[in-house]
């Protein structure tokens, strides 16, 4: 599996970074940052390099959009928003947070529910998309979380879906909190089982 975390300035490291280590943790799995530039800079001032850019999204297999403080001038953004050529048929798509802002405005997000963070909602519902009160959602192969925690939902679903239900018990599993693994392990399935079916 090859995995864009679609980047942007301005991104949270908590969306983007969280995704980005537990998708890697599948043996075989290659899950890069990917955005505009060649570097990147978050909301918190941590620069990165891009492992891949724009132009290489049409070969991924997987796509998590992450959020940050930039998120609605990007989905205004025409020229950019060109550039994501994205294919829910083919690929699995994941937004985290105001990520559901440019997935919205790629047509993407269909008329199923949304999740989304506090922030992000009033803007996810003006465009006329329902949004639930809920971490994670997912409709065939697009998914939405909402909050900066529930980047795990969305590694564990798209785990789940690539490499099996095992192993992203097992990824969460090594980085749940001690003492704490079994129910969190129970509690990050729980949520996204029923939309492996």
């Amino acid at each position: 599996m090859q995995i864009a975390i679609l980047t942007f300035d301005g991104f949270n490291e908590l969306d983007s970074f969280v995704a980005l280590s537990l998708l890697n943790r599948v043996h075989g799995w290659r899950a890069t940052i990917c955005a505009p530039n060649a570097t990147v800079t978050s909301m918190g001032g941590v620069t990165v390099t891009a492992g891949a850019r724009l132009n290489e999204l049409p070969d991924m297999d997987a796509i998590v959009v992450g959020s940050g403080v930039r998120t609605r001038q990007i989905a205004a953004d025409m020229e950019l928003m060109a550039r994501l050529r994205l294919d829910a048929a083919r690929q699995l798509i994941g937004a985290q947070c105001s990520g559901a802002l440019l997935l919205a405005a790629l047509g993407l997000l269909g008329d199923g529910p949304v999740c989304t963070d506090v922030t992000t909602r009033p803007w996810i519902e003006a465009g006329g998309a329902s949004v639930i009160e809920a971490p994670f959602h997912a409709s065939a192969n697009v998914a939405t979380a909402g909050g900066c925690m529930a980047a795990y939902y969305l590694a564990a679903w798209m785990i789940a879906h690539g490499a099996g239900e095992a192993q992203a018990r097992s990824v969460i599993d090594y980085v749940a909190p001690v003492g704490e693994k079994e129910a969190t392990v129970e509690r990050v399935m729980g949520v996204v089982s029923p939309f492996l079916a």
